[in-house]
């Protein structure tokens, strides 16, 4: 039976991708990805070569309807976003929906993500973590978001990029100034970075810096920084 993968892929040390990750990709009759040039990149360090089919957020319907195509046609489809889990702040949703509804199977291939990565060392002792993903870039509705958050009482995640992380911490400093934050910046990567402390200080810590790099990911707990 034809079989649609979804898998998760490296968010920076190609070392992370799984053995079966790998396996699927080189069985794969088709590799559907993000971005094609991304993901190229990592069948060729893997020494694979598969026909690459693009399904980014802008064309996930018509891609779907191709990939569900091929997989008709009795084709074993892989799919992977740019980074990490699929469907995580990333395109996927759409594609497993509909190939679910037109009867083929969806598996997962768990592999890495920013948000079960930084859970795992953030030190919170929180039993519901909420996953946010990007706020809006708009301050004043970034910043309303995130006071609803804060008021649930409970962890949350967020994403952020180095040219709003400032704004983002600024704002919550403002908001809660002494609940626990875990910050981590360019995940697995050489230059990876964690920073743990209350609001105020991880603020105050990013804003010393003359210039912020990588992408971020925040774990805010739903208790204060002891």
């Amino acid at each position: 039976m034809a079989v649609l993968y979804i898998i998760g892929t490296p968010i920076g040390n190609l070392g992370d991708l799984s053995i079966r990750a790998a396996e699927l990709f080189k069985a794969a009759d088709l590799v559907a990805c993000e971005d094609t040039r991304h993901t190229l990149k990592l069948l060729n360090h893997l020494g694979i070569r598969a026909p690459l089919l693009s399904c980014r957020a802008q064309n996930e319907e018509s891609a779907a309807a191709r990939v569900i195509a091929a997989l008709n046609e009795g084709k074993t489809v892989a799919y992977a976003s740019d980074a990490g889990t699929p469907a995580l702040s990333d395109p996927g949703a759409v594609l497993a929906a509909k190939t679910a509804a037109a009867g083929h199977d969806v598996i997962p291939v768990p592999g890495p993500s920013a948000f079960a990565a930084l859970v795992s060392v953030a030190g919170g002792r929180d039993k519901t973590v909420v996953f946010e993903g990007f706020l809006s870039s708009k301050p004043g509705r970034r910043r309303s978001r995130l006071k609803e958050l804060l008021d649930t009482g409970w962890a949350f995640v967020v994403y952020e990029s180095p040219f709003r992380i400032l704004k983002l911490l600024e704002d919550l400093a403002d908001l809660d100034s002494e609940r626990y934050v875990c910050a981590g910046r360019e995940m697995t990567k050489v230059h990876e970075e964690y920073r743990r402390g209350s609001a105020a200080e991880i603020s105050a810590f990013f804003a010393q810096k003359e210039r912020q790099m990588g992408e971020f990911a925040l774990y805010v707990s739903g208790h204060k920084h002891k």
